[in-house]
């Protein structure tokens, strides 16, 4: 683990306890006597404490002279009659407070208790109340200051108005803390599981690949035996085309042989489902939405997403919705030009679940209609006229007939846009009870 943000962390937070410890002492009032005060710096302390990694006796040992050191700045510059003597003598037991204060804190190692926090509101009773016999004790040794019963109640009570203090202050900086890193988190499973999508989506080309290779495989041997068993002699020309079917044969049969291998690799990493691969469909399309967004922007397209989820659904296995529905939702985000709408609905009707994603960009041409589906086919192009790759929409409908499902789509409302309608069975998205 890189410690260095940990130790940068800490050192910002020494360094604003020094400056502002100071700072906050001088919120304060006088309950007992002229010279023992109560402020605001010693919550301040007790809640920068809790913040540092590693608590130091130098940074509390800083502290402590610079709040006599400021102290002694302020009589200086508000006092006509200004005594360095008199005003270093009046505020220097205030260095012990302060300096015991954090040796307590350092003894108690406090930042063990993190999640208990009744036990670091006791600790930091304690502590102050420590701290504050200390400093009065060496007013008594210079000024022979008494401390009556009500003042050792308000001293008591005093600490406690502190450290219910801090505690909701730690408590509202911690809760946001844990959202922030949640937020993180969510963010990099999203990405994750978007990553996990796409191999999905690998995997079901890299299939179709080895079963065409092994197709090709087979009609290139049977066509070598025919070429051989033929009684053609002294023909040059036919025994060259033998040799070379039987060189693209096993060229086809070592690509099929490295293939297989990818293929295992990747389904291991696919096929070990477990609870997290089935979420429920509310999750599931937020991260399409979300990465499509984003997709979106990088586009410089200014698109406004929504979606509308219909009756209760059971959870659906991510990888192939996202497989599904983020390609057609991804292809939306293409064809709109510069501004548009996208909506995604889904809804559950009998045993089977629609999806419908609906854009009101330039639509389908009729000539098209009949193509779409087709390998290879495309009418996107990139700002350099490359035409893209036209295995989308082949992958998609290749993807819902192995679930046993059916794709259509038609045009957008007002004659604007398409429709693209996606009816799959639950039985093939929900996750598959233990039968014994």
């Amino acid at each position: 683990m890189d410690m260095y943000p940990l130790l940068r962390k800490d050192r910002i937070i020494i360094l604003i306890m020094i400056f502002f410890v100071p700072l906050a002492g001088e919120i304060n009032f006088y309950p007992i006597n002229e010279t023992f005060r109560v402020s605001l710096g010693p919550p301040t302390l007790f809640l920068l404490l809790l913040f540092l990694r590693k608590t130091a006796i130098i940074p509390g040992f800083l502290t402590a002279i610079l709040v006599v050191f400021f102290r002694i700045l302020l009589d200086f510059m508000l006092e006509a009659n200004f005594n360095w003597l008199t005003s270093f003598e009046t505020h220097y037991p205030s260095f012990f407070f302060y300096f015991t204060y954090t040796c307590l804190f350092y003894l108690l190692k406090i930042n063990r208790f993190h999640r208990r926090l009744l036990v670091i509101g006791t600790f930091g009773i304690t502590i102050e109340i420590l701290s504050n016999f200390v400093e009065i004790f060496i007013q008594y040794i210079i000024f022979e200051v008494t401390i009556t019963s009500g003042s050792l109640f308000e001293m008591f009570f005093t600490a406690l108005s502190h450290s219910f203090m801090v505690l909701g202050v730690f408590s509202m900086m911690k809760l946001y803390e844990a959202q922030s890193q949640e937020i993180e988190v969510r963010k990099r499973n999203e990405h994750m599981l978007l990553h996990v999508s796409n191999l999905y989506e690998e995997t079901i080309h890299l299939k179709k690949t080895l079963q065409s290779s092994e197709k090709i495989t087979m009609k290139t041997y049977e066509l070598y035996r025919e070429l051989v068993e033929k009684e053609v002699v002294d023909n040059k020309c036919i025994e060259k085309v033998r040799q070379q079917l039987l060189e693209i044969a096993g060229e086809i049969h070592e690509i099929k042989k490295d293939n297989q291998r990818i293929f295992a690799g990747l389904s291991k990493l696919i096929s070990n489902e477990s609870f997290t691969d089935y979420v429920n469909i509310n999750d599931l399309i937020k991260i399409i939405v979300r990465a499509n967004e984003k997709y979106a922007h990088l586009l410089e397209k200014d698109i406004l997403f929504s979606y509308n989820i219909n009756g209760s659904h059971p959870h659906y296995h991510i990888y192939t919705i996202l497989s599904i529905v983020n390609n057609l939702v991804a292809n939306a985000v293409e064809a709109i030009k510069v501004k548009g709408a996208i909506n995604i609905e889904v809804s559950l009707k009998h045993h089977s679940v629609q999806f419908q994603i609906e854009d009101d960009g330039p639509g389908i041409l009729d000539k098209n209609r009949e193509l779409i589906f087709k390998p290879g086919f495309t009418s996107k192009f990139d700002g350099m006229g490359n035409p893209s790759t036209g295995i989308g929409l082949t992958f998609v409908e290749d993807m819902v007939k192995k679930l046993n499902g059916n794709i259509t789509f038609k045009q957008g409302p007002n004659e604007r846009g398409t429709v693209f309608i996606i009816c799959l069975p639950v039985d093939n998205l929900v996750e598959k009870e233990n039968t014994i």
